[in-house]
C-alpha cells in the first residue's frame, strides 16, 4: 500500500481559491468519507486549515485514485476540475512522507514554524479515526509525523524564529498595549489570539461567540468579558482591534456594523470580514492574503535548515523501518515453509522407525531443528538488512520466488506468531 496525497495551499494557489476549496465541519467528514468510499482508495484522512487542503490516502493504484480526488475535491468545493487542477500538487510514496513530516514541522505553512499545524494535523488524525478511515498505513504515517513535528519545535528553536498567523498578522496594527480589542470565535486560533492580545499589553479584552460558554471559559483566561454573537455589532463601536476568525463560513463583520476607525485581523476560510471593509474611512484589513504577500511569516534560515536537516533523518529512519517492515511476512512464509518441511521429515522418520522413542527420538528431533534453524539464519539476517536500502524490495521478492513463497498465507503467520 502506497501513500498519496493531493491538495493545495498558500503556495500554490491564491487565498480566493483556497476560500471556495476549504472544508470544515460536516463538509469535512462528508469529504473524508466520499474519499475513503472510493473503490481506489483503502485509508483516507484530511489535514484542512485555513491555508491548505490536503487529502491523504494509502492506495494500491496511483493514477485511478489520483483522479478520484481530483474529481471528489472539485464536487466538494464546486470548482471546475480544469480550474483546480493547475493548483493542486501531487506526492507519492516517499515524497507524500517527506511531506507530511515538513507540514508538521512547520516548514509549509504560511507563517514558518508556527505551532497550530501540530494540533491541526492531530485533529485530522483524530478525526479519520473517529470515522473508520484509517488503516495501519496512514495511522503509523501520521502518528510519526506528529513526533517528528513535536521534535522540530523541542530542538530547533523554529517557533521563535517564526511567528503566528496572529503575531504576523499584528504587526500590521502598530502600538497595541492599552487598546480595546474584540476576539469573535472561541476555537484554536482564537485562544492564541486572545492569549497574544494578553501578552503585548491589550487588557480589555472582548470574546464573542455562538457558543456562549466557550467566550465565557476564554475570556476569563486573560480577565476579559464575554458576550453573545448578537452583540458584535454593538461591541465594534467601540472596539480598535477585532480579530475574527470563526470558520463561519460567511461574513459575521459588513461595511454596515462598523462605526469608525478600526483594525480588523481576519484570519478564517472562508473569510468572516466582508472585503468591501477596506473602503471605509479609517479601516485597516489584514486577512490571509495580506500576511502570504508581505513575507512577514518567513523563517531564518538557521533554524529552518535544522528543521530540513531533522526532516531528512527522521525520513530515512520512518523509510528504512517501513522497507524492513515489507520483508517481514515473507521471512515469516520461509520459516513457515521450513517449520512444515521439519514437521513432515519428522512425522516419515517416525513412520520408518516406529521404535524410535524417548531421549533418542528428542535427539534427532532437536538435530534437525537446529540444522534448518543455522540455514535459515544468515538468509534472513540478510534480507532483512538489505530490505532497508532503496531496492530492498528486490531482495524479498528474490526470496519468494526461489522458495516459492506466499507471505498472505494465513497459516504461516498464525504458525510463527505461536
Amino acid at each position: 500500500m502506497s501513500v498519496l496525497v493531493v491538495g493545495l495551499s498558500h503556495r500554490s494557489a491564491p487565498v480566493a481559491l483556497l476560500e471556495r476549496v476549504s472544508v470544515s465541519g460536516d463538509a469535512l467528514v462528508k469529504l473524508l468519507q466520499d474519499v475513503h468510499t472510493e473503490v481506489n482508495v483503502a485509508e483516507a484522512m484530511v489535514v484542512s486549515t485555513c491555508n491548505r487542503v490536503e487529502v491523504y490516502t494509502a492506495v494500491d493504484r496511483f493514477h485511478p485514485a489520483l483522479t478520484s480526488i481530483t474529481n471528489l475535491l472539485a464536487v466538494h468545493s464546486g470548482v471546475p476540475v480544469e480550474e483546480l487542477t493547475p493548483h493542486l500538487y501531487v506526492h507519492y510514496e516517499d515524497r507524500a512522507v517527506e511531506h507530511l513530516f515538513s507540514v508538521a514541522a512547520g516548514l509549509e505553512s504560511m507563517v514558518v514554524g508556527e505551532g497550530q499545524i501540530l494540533g491541526q494535523t492531530r485533529q485530522a488524525l483524530r478525526l479519520a479515526q473517529e470515522h473508520g478511515t484509517l488503516g495501519a498505513t496512514l495511522n503509523e504515517l501520521a502518528q510519526q509525523a506528529l513526533r517528528v513535528g513535536k521534535r522540530a519545535h523541542a530542538e530547533t528553536g523554529i517557533d521563535r524564529a517564526g511567528a503566528s498567523l496572529v503575531t504576523a498578522g499584528l504587526s500590521f496594527a502598530g502600538e497595541l498595549a492599552g487598546r480595546r480589542a474584540l476576539v469573535v470565535g472561541a476555537g484554536a486560533m482564537s485562544g492564541l489570539a486572545v492569549a497574544t492580545l494578553a501578552r503585548v499589553g491589550v487588557t480589555d479584552v472582548v470574546v464573542a461567540n455562538r457558543t456562549f460558554d466557550k467566550a465565557v471559559r476564554l475570556a476569563e483566561t486573560v480577565g476579559g468579558r464575554a458576550v453573545e454573537l448578537s452583540e458584535v455589532q454593538r461591541e465594534l463601536q467601540d472596539a480598535e482591534l477585532v480579530i475574527s476568525c470563526t470558520g463561519a463560513g460567511h461574513h459575521t463583520i459588513t461595511p454596515e456594523m462598523l462605526g469608525g476607525p478600526v483594525f480588523l485581523l481576519d484570519l478564517a476560510l472562508p473569510h468572516d470580514i466582508d472585503p468591501s471593509v477596506r473602503e471605509l474611512p479609517g479601516v485597516t484589513l489584514v486577512d490571509l492574503e495580506t500576511i502570504r504577500e508581505s513575507g512577514v511569516g518567513a523563517a531564518e534560515s538557521g533554524p529552518v535548515n535544522a528543521v530540513r536537516a531533522l526532516v531528512a533523518e527522521e525520513l530515512e529512519t520512518f523509510l528504512s523501518a517501513e522497507r524492513a517492515a515489507r520483508v517481514t511476512p515473507t521471512v515469516v512464509a520461509l520459516r513457515s515453509k521450513a517449520a512444515e518441511v521439519v514437521e513432515a521429515e519428522l512425522g516419515r522418520l517416525t513412520m520408518r522407525l516406529p521404535e524410535l522413542e524417548g531421549r533418542a527420538r528428542d535427539e534427532v528431533e532437536q538435530t534437525v531443528r537446529r540444522v534448518v534453524d543455522k540455514l535459515l539464519h544468515e538468509p534472513t539476517v540478510r534480507v532483512k538488512r538489505l530490505a532497508t536500502s532503496p531496492a530492498g524490495d528486490h531482495y524479498a521478492e528474490a526470496l519468494r520466488e526461489l522458495f516459492d513463497l506466499d507471505p498472505k498465507k494465513p497459516e504461516a503467520v498464525r504458525r510463527v506468531d505461536l
